[in-house]
């Protein structure tokens, strides 16, 4: 699990902007528009901070998932190929 704690952001707010960036072709500062919108006021290093420190850690969380999916034996089947 993602330790959040001591972020001045909540955990929405912080996975919201992270994962809009990577979902989409977007720059920081577009991001930063949009948060605004959204009533969130960070600036884009912030958010340049955020994705630097929180992709490997969600990446890796991601990676153990699937891991652990694709180990359990009901699940086993939808990873081969069709003949």
């Amino acid at each position: 699990m993602i330790e959040f704690r001591g972020s001045h952001f909540e955990r929405e707010v912080i996975l919201w902007g992270v994962g809009r960036y990577v979902a989409y072709p977007i720059s920081y500062r577009r991001l930063e528009e949009m948060m605004e919108e959204r009533g969130v006021e960070v600036d884009h290093a912030t958010l340049n901070r955020w994705v630097v420190k929180y992709i490997p850690l969600l990446e890796a969380n991601v990676r153990s998932i699937a891991c652990c999916a694709a180990n359990m034996p009901c699940l086993r089947y939808l990873h081969r190929s069709p003949r």
